[in-house]
């Protein structure tokens, strides 16, 4: 990453969280990944050489902008999903003045049936950051879309661990996955597929 994006980076985290502070109500908030599990990640991305990649939860696009810098460098692609729209707004903007709108596409719709509507095998890395109770429901559709060897990753895995506890448990419990808490920031839970289903 080039001094001039982790300037703007470094600026955009600190406005979300002068954003997120007062706000009492969650879903008013950003709610943006930290630095640490974004660049976590982001390296993820470069070390599998990923080529799709899949976030469920773009919020303002902060993160979208770390792995759109790793897709960069990979020859990838990332697409971003989110429902809000005035996020989808903020989003694109963001992305476009870091420049690394080549590499990402937002996408405004709901991420499970985006999710649903990928082609098997259609993934190598899917970033979860979205309404976590919803996960257990996504594991299926995680499960068909993932390419051989492909990864999930979870924010929030300690921040809100009970909250992620049931698909952590579900997805230990599958032995074609490799389970992994990685304490990052507000914990990133990686799930690494071992063999194609």
């Amino acid at each position: 990453m080039n001094t001039s994006l982790a300037s703007y980076l470094d600026s955009l985290y600190q406005l979300g969280r002068d954003h997120d502070a007062p706000l009492a109500d969650r879903l008013l908030r950003l709610r943006n990944m930290t630095p640490g599990a974004a660049g976590l990640v982001a390296l993820l991305i470069r070390v599998q050489g990923s080529r799709r990649v899949l976030e469920i939860g773009t919020s303002n696009g902060y993160s979208a902008i770390w792995f759109g810098d790793a897709v960069r460098d990979t020859g990838g692609h990332l697409e971003t999903v989110e429902i809000d729209a005035s996020r989808v707004a903020q989003a694109r903007a963001n992305i476009a003045a870091a420049e690394v709108a080549d590499h990402v596409t937002v996408i405004h719709a709901d991420g499970g049936e985006v999710l649903a509507a990928s082609p098997d095998g259609s993934v190598d890395l899917v970033v979860l950051d979205a309404e976590r109770p919803a996960y257990v429901g996504y594991w299926p559709q995680l499960q068909r879309v993932l390419s051989p060897r492909g990864v999930v990753a979870v924010d929030n895995a300690l921040s809100h661990q009970e909250q992620v506890a049931a698909f952590r448990d579900l997805v230990t419990a599958d032995g074609r996955f490799a389970v992994q808490l990685h304490e990052v920031g507000d914990g990133v839970l990686t799930v690494v597929r071992l063999q194609q289903s």
